[in-house]
């Protein structure tokens, strides 16, 4: 019996990661150069003083014709300073202005907040935001911009993390994952996620859904934009694997704060629907029958425990691939024994949803 409830899950967890790569890899058409949009990016920053430099210098260097691109640095009201700093890199440097959150904007908070208060002032067609503890591509900022083609209102892009030791290589290649998942279902027509570090949308549509004021706070804003505009049933909303959007951000160096992140986004996903819960059940009790494959060992449950590794394996490894990026071994199987727990304790972690994000405690 516990061999054929494996087979099942096995089978449907197969199929899962099948239809997410056929929709990841889907392609779009693209924009030249001169046909690219006037474009706004947006970068809430909150206590951000080992990062913001970094950032910056990154966006300083993007390339994108010089008139049609401004920058927005919004502080949320640091503590540390990262005002200060901020406010010394760009005082040569016209594309950028540095603001504070001057009012609270509906119901939002946080960096919710911080973001539509850009907004309201923002000049481009197209909003782009990342956050500050990342470092963009020289061509991120075009790359994206491109794929706005007639009836887009939204685009989004991969990010992976600096990997340079085990820890951080865990964290980078479950980012790829999760995002190959997001991208496959969303290019499918089903949206399920996105990451507000790396993605982009048109401000006119923006409005259209009554912006951050008009939708239901959560500590996963992004998804909530996502969402409504999903919603509207009248534009598309892509992710193209495209290795000149990617996007690099720093991952945690404790545990206390990827506890904190993974349980954010584990309430933000409580939003989701049917095909969406669907999606995480398959997964966790593929993970749970994994785990307690031992107390029912055959031959047959650990070929089907294996057959489930090479599936992860053979989705992140094309993943990579398209992103020119290196998938190593060693760090794909601490992926694997780092995966295989969080999935499993995350639904018992979750009813309680108060959460710590960015020095501040939601409920």
């Amino acid at each position: 019996m516990f061999e054929v409830i494996f087979l099942i899950f096995i089978s449907l967890y197969f199929i899962q990661i099948a239809v997410f790569l056929i929709g990841a890899v889907k392609e779009y058409p693209k924009l030249e150069d001169d046909e690219l949009p006037n474009a706004t990016v947006i970068v809430a920053a909150r206590n951000e003083h080992d990062n913001i430099i970094d950032c910056l210098t990154s966006l300083n260097n993007l390339e994108y014709p010089e008139d049609k691109l401004e920058i927005i640095v919004v502080d949320d009201h640091s503590t540390d300073d990262t005002y200060q700093l901020a406010e010394n890199y760009i005082k040569d440097k016209p594309r950028f202005k540095l603001i504070q959150p001057e009012k609270s904007i509906g119901i939002v908070k946080g960096k919710a907040n911080a973001i539509a208060n850009a907004i309201e002032i923002a000049a481009g067609d197209i909003i782009l935001t990342t956050d500050a503890d990342c470092v963009v591509s020289k061509t991120w900022a075009k790359t994206l911009a491109s794929y706005f083609t007639k009836d887009t209102a939204m685009v989004c892009g991969y990010t992976n993390q600096f990997d340079n030791n085990l820890y951080r290589a865990m964290q980078s290649v479950d980012f790829v994952y999760l995002l190959g998942v997001a991208g496959g279902t969303m290019n499918l027509g089903k949206p399920l996620s996105c990451i507000g570090n790396n993605m982009s949308y048109r401000k006119d549509v923006y409005h259209e859904i009554g912006g951050y004021e008009k939708i239901p706070f959560s500590v996963t804003e992004d998804f909530q934009v996502l969402m409504a505009m999903h919603n509207l049933k009248k534009y598309k909303i892509i992710y193209p694997l495209d290795k000149e959007g990617l996007v690099t951000s720093k991952p945690f160096d404790d545990l206390k704060s990827l506890y904190w992140q993974k349980k954010r986004w584990g309430v933000g996903g409580l939003k989701s629907d049917l095909v969406g819960f669907s999606v995480m059940a398959t997964a966790f009790i593929t993970h749970v029958l994994i785990l307690t494959q031992p107390l029912f060992f055959t031959v047959n449950t650990l070929v089907m425990s294996l057959f489930k590794f090479f599936i992860d394996y053979y989705f992140l490894k094309e993943i990579y691939r398209k992103l020119s990026l290196k998938l190593k071994i060693s760090h794909f199987v601490i992926f694997e024994i780092y995966f295989l727990i969080y999935v499993v304790l995350l639904p018992f972690v979750i009813p309680n949803r108060k959460v710590r994000w960015k020095g501040r405690t939601y409920n």
